[in-house]
């Protein structure tokens, strides 16, 4: 009897920095920066760092959305980073933030695979 081999780890997420504002042009070659980005690095999530965007506006709700439908296409997954609180509240009042999840805010590295809690594994950082 053979033991189950274990699948390969995920490859480290890719991060995506986006500064703004935004110009409506600009989103068809963000699309396709993110695409040639998911081909070079391979990786399965894409960390994209919104903290540089200043005050978002609906041109920033677009291209959130439009590279979120371009990483699905590929397969992948987006989250945001360093989303500021006006840009936390237009994602929850036009429920984008239902599929553009953010990223936990947190002094470790942004890049670090987010796991799921495993049965019998604790919790890291919470006290019992």
């Amino acid at each position: 009897m053979t033991a189950p081999r274990r699948p390969p780890p995920d490859p480290q997420p890719a991060l995506l920095v986006l500064t703004g504002p935004i110009a409506r042009a600009e989103v068809p070659a963000l699309c396709e920066s993110l695409e040639a980005l998911l081909r070079r690095s391979g990786a399965h999530r894409v960390v994209c760092d919104v903290g540089g965007l200043g005050t978002p506006d609906a041109v920033t709700l677009d291209a959130l959305a439009r590279l979120r439908l371009t990483a699905g296409r590929c397969g992948r997954e987006l989250v945001l980073y360093r989303a500021g609180g006006a840009l936390r509240t237009l994602l929850s009042l036009t429920g984008l933030s239902e599929v553009l999840p953010l990223c936990p805010e947190s002094p470790l590295d942004p890049l670090q695979t987010v796991r799921q809690t495993e049965e019998r594994e604790e919790h890291l950082g919470v006290e019992k």
